[in-house]
């Protein structure tokens, strides 16, 4: 149990079956984020029967870069109408169906629908995060908002392990893992929408946001009343492009680049995530005892090591060095980072300006997506495996541009 205030000073108790519920969501999602987007459709794509590896990389990126840049468009607008209504489940739900159903249905049509299909699923999955990070105020009080953010980050990394351990001790194949993934994202993210009881709290600046790019642009230009938040976003834009792209080509990086057989990278790769896990449940604390900034300046100088140590020593042991370390860091970046947003945001806009922190985000992911996959499809021939150390030296240059910008962004306290 926890207790919060709220606007009129009352306390309310957190039930530990909505910390459960909400956690357990973590952990769904995970599962569809590595089973889909981080292992089987990069290896779908750029398998010799489907794509190969250059045209398969590229529409890899291209493919992810339609799809979460649609979303980054709308993002704000769509949270803007959650607060509108004042409840963010029944968005959430529908959105995670969306997820859920294209992505089964990827390997059993041409490659061509495929694609399209997987943009849908990924539009589904990349919207349900909004409103999944602005119920993070629901479910927790200012005291415990790091711990309860880094635990469903380090929770949610047991997905990984879980989905990973399926697919080696299942032998599960590619095409399989898309139909396994999704359904186990469908079961374990039940308890959220059943558990869960929101109390609709419309606010009077929802009530005149609009689901339109108009009210996106309107978002963008109130930036300027709230400290910090601007430059806050734009540091977000350049530091979340190692994170999302990463997240990306993993397994695809340890594969083509590193050497690895693809049931050896999933052992890897699930090996790693245990570290997720671990990173999740210690940033947590960090958050709540030095503040969401400190600590993601602590995780951000970390990646930028090991960025260094896998764009300049593409062999096994750098790579399980450099992963063992990203993992680590992964719960910090996103717990952390979703912590600041919520303190630096204005209470009554939280949808809305959750979909513009997902818009800035997703932004990154686009551009930083299409760069790197780029420059592997056009180095890879002429150059080979030096291409996919270019590739991460470009993430490495957006993350030490975002780590500075982050150094003049205030941290205002809550409670």
């Amino acid at each position: 149990m926890a207790t919060r205030a709220n606007a009129g000073g009352v306390r309310i108790t957190v039930p530990a079956t909505w910390i459960a519920s909400w956690t357990l969501y973590d952990l769904a999602n995970t599962i569809w984020s590595y089973g889909i987007f981080s292992y089987a459709i990069g290896l779908y794509l750029t398998s010799e029967g489907v794509l190969g590896e250059a045209q398969g990389n590229l529409w890899l990126q291209i493919s992810i870069a339609l799809s979460v840049g649609v979303n980054a468009l709308v993002s704000p607008a769509i949270g803007a109408l959650s607060d509108r209504t004042g409840r963010r489940l029944p968005y959430l739900l529908f959105f995670t169906a969306l997820a859920i159903v294209p992505a089964i249905l990827i390997p059993s049509v041409p490659v061509t629908l495929g694609v399209v299909l997987f943009c849908v699923a990924n539009f589904g999955y990349q919207s349900a995060l909004v409103y999944y990070d602005a119920t993070i105020k629901i479910v927790s009080t200012p005291a415990n908002r790091g711990w309860v953010s880094g635990l469903g980050n380090g929770l949610g990394y047991l997905g990984t392990v879980l989905i990973g351990v399926i697919i080696l001790f299942g032998g599960l194949s590619v095409e399989q893992v898309f139909v396994v993934a999704p359904l186990l994202f469908a079961i374990l993210a039940l308890p959220i929408f059943i558990f869960i009881r929101e109390v609709p709290v419309a606010t009077r600046a929802a009530r005149g946001s609009g689901l339109s790019l108009t009210s996106t642009a309107k978002t963008i230009r109130e930036l300027g009343k709230y400290p910090g938040l601007r430059r806050f976003l734009i540091a977000r834009f350049f530091y979340t492009d190692a994170q999302n792209t990463v997240i990306s080509i993993m397994a695809v990086f340890a594969v083509q680049a590193v050497g690895f057989s693809q049931g050896e990278a999933n052992y890897v790769l699930v090996a790693l995530a245990t570290t997720a896990v671990v990173g999740g449940l210690f940033w947590g604390r960090m958050t709540d005892r030095s503040g969401p900034k400190t600590t993601l300046r602590m995780v951000l100088t970390l990646w930028a090591i090991a960025l260094v140590i896998g764009s300049l020593f593409i062999s096994p042991i750098p790579f399980i060095i450099a992963g063992v370390v990203l993992g680590f860091g992964f719960g910090g970046l996103a717990g952390a980072d979703r912590i600041l947003m919520l303190r630096l945001s204005p209470p009554d806009k939280l949808g809305e300006f959750y979909g513009l922190y997902s818009l800035v985000g997703k932004g990154s992911q686009v551009i930083g997506g299409l760069l790197y996959g780029a420059t592997v499809a056009l180095l890879l021939e002429p150059f080979g495996v030096v291409a996919y150390q270019l590739g991460l030296l470009t993430l490495l240059v957006t993350m030490l541009i975002g780590m500075y910008l982050l150094q003049a962004v205030p941290e205002k306290r809550e409670g």
